[in-house]
């Protein structure tokens, strides 16, 4: 492994949660609510889907790896002409035939992780892949069997730090316990290249996030509370705590984009 990656992979190893907590923990914190993943209406247009966007032909094919419910795809319907995704949730991949079928496009999935299932994947003239690399520790193969996947460019998405720093002061408050740092975009930029990839990173801010939860004040606290390994008693004290807290900042994101 090299350099990059193997500082990358190290940097999400150390957010493991302590095994005492685990072990505790009376639901897996490790969920990811389809509610959060539905596409309803229009995208919001953004800097990734401009730049997937503008290296798609008229009625050209996309392929959404880590597509959740499909935003990434269905931003880009049209020009696109086929969308295909690729989610290890049967749930996510409902919710993508869904959108696509609101918007009359055809549509493809594939159940699995990626890169397992890549040879079962067809290739598309845009590859996308939003919000999925945080989750990724051998980020190398993953990058590159998106790019063994794309005729023309590989538009990849995350936020500039890691997803779960917003979390770091309610792992104090309800455990005592501070959360890692890294890794960042930057860091998985390293990666990419290292990869033998010539990337472009542009960042910017992401406005619309926040809206785009699709969960109340209630659903927030109920999934917090089970992501911090609490048990059910303790909802109305991260409630109290979310509350307190106000909205959060304006995410800021990376679009790491690169033409095969």
């Amino acid at each position: 492994m090299s350099t990059a990656a193997q500082a990358w992979a190290d940097d999400l190893a150390a957010w493991a949660i302590p095994t005492e907590i685990l072990e505790a923990a009376p639901e897996s914190p490790w969920i990811h609510p389809v509610a959060m993943f539905t596409v309803d209406g229009d995208v919001p247009d953004t800097l990734s889907h401009q730049r997937a966007r503008e290296a798609l032909p008229p009625g050209g094919t996309v392929l959404d790896v880590g597509c959740g419910g499909g935003r990434a795809a269905m931003a880009l319907v049209p020009p696109a002409g086929l969308v295909v995704g690729v989610d290890e949730q049967s749930a996510m991949l409902d919710r993508f035939t869904a959108a696509a079928r609101e918007r009359e496009v055809p549509s493809e999935t594939v159940l699995g992780f990626w890169p397992a299932e890549a040879p079962r994947t067809p290739v598309a003239d845009v590859v996308v892949c939003h919000h999925v690399a945080y989750n990724v520790s051998e980020l190398a193969p993953f990058v590159r069997a998106l790019g063994d996947h794309a005729r023309r460019r590989v538009v990849l998405e995350l936020p500039t730090t890691h997803p779960l720093t917003h979390m770091g002061p309610l792992w104090r408050e309800f455990w005592g316990l501070e959360r890692p740092v890294g890794p960042t975009a930057d860091d998985c930029l390293a990666v990419v290249r290292e990869s033998g990839i010539h990337a472009t990173m542009e960042t910017w801010t992401d406005d619309t996030f926040s809206a785009r939860s699709k969960l109340t004040a209630e659903q927030q606290a109920h999934y917090m509370r089970i992501r911090l390994c609490l048990p059910a008693d303790r909802e109305p004290d991260v409630a109290a705590f979310l509350e307190s807290a106000g909205e959060p900042a304006p995410r800021r994101t990376a679009t790491i984009w690169w033409d095969v």
